[in-house]
């Protein structure tokens, strides 16, 4: 279903809601982190006709407008979520390859540090660390602490039983 807010937000700023926009938004909604492929597979369920050129050149346009933003989780493409989500961190297991949503908040200790220390201002929007999730570290791992965070796979939707894809 399209969002007033983004008719009203391209409105805003000159632009219309056309066809091929709406469903690259609705793709990147349902999918979450999802590849230009991904939304691409996504869109040709209900418009066949749309190419890959003009889905990387929507996702440009809807991220120029703050619309959208993306990650790189790993090697290759990276991955579209709606900038209108929370601002968070990805944690992404080497593998499984999930992606965990955790908040910017766990890492506050870590970017007041480069702040006072370098003067460095951080833009975590972008920002993933790799590393191995509960799930892939062994017996014992994932005593069932809840962290807050979201946990879904790299280029889709969360998954059915939480396991990621096999790229």
């Amino acid at each position: 279903m399209v969002s007033s807010d983004w008719q009203s937000d391209l409105r805003k700023r000159g632009y219309r809601l056309t066809p091929q926009r709406q469903l690259v938004l609705e793709a990147v909604d349902k999918l979450e982190h999802a590849t230009p492929d991904a939304i691409l597979t996504e869109v040709r369920r209900t418009a066949g006709g749309v190419n890959i050129s003009t889905v990387y050149r929507t996702l440009e346009l809807l991220e120029e407008l703050s619309l959208v933003s993306h990650a790189h989780l790993g090697h290759g493409a990276p991955t579209y979520h709606l900038a209108s989500r929370h601002h968070h961190i990805h944690l992404v297991c080497r593998d499984c390859s999930e992606v965990i949503e955790a908040d910017l908040s766990v890492a506050e200790p870590f970017t007041t540090m480069l702040r006072e220390t370098f003067g460095f201002d951080t833009d975590l929007k972008h920002f993933a660390i790799f590393g191995r999730c509960a799930a892939c570290t062994g017996p014992g791992a994932g005593t069932g602490t809840d962290t807050g965070a979201a946990r879904t796979p790299a280029g889709g939707p969360p998954a059915e039983g939480g396991s990621g894809p096999t790229a």
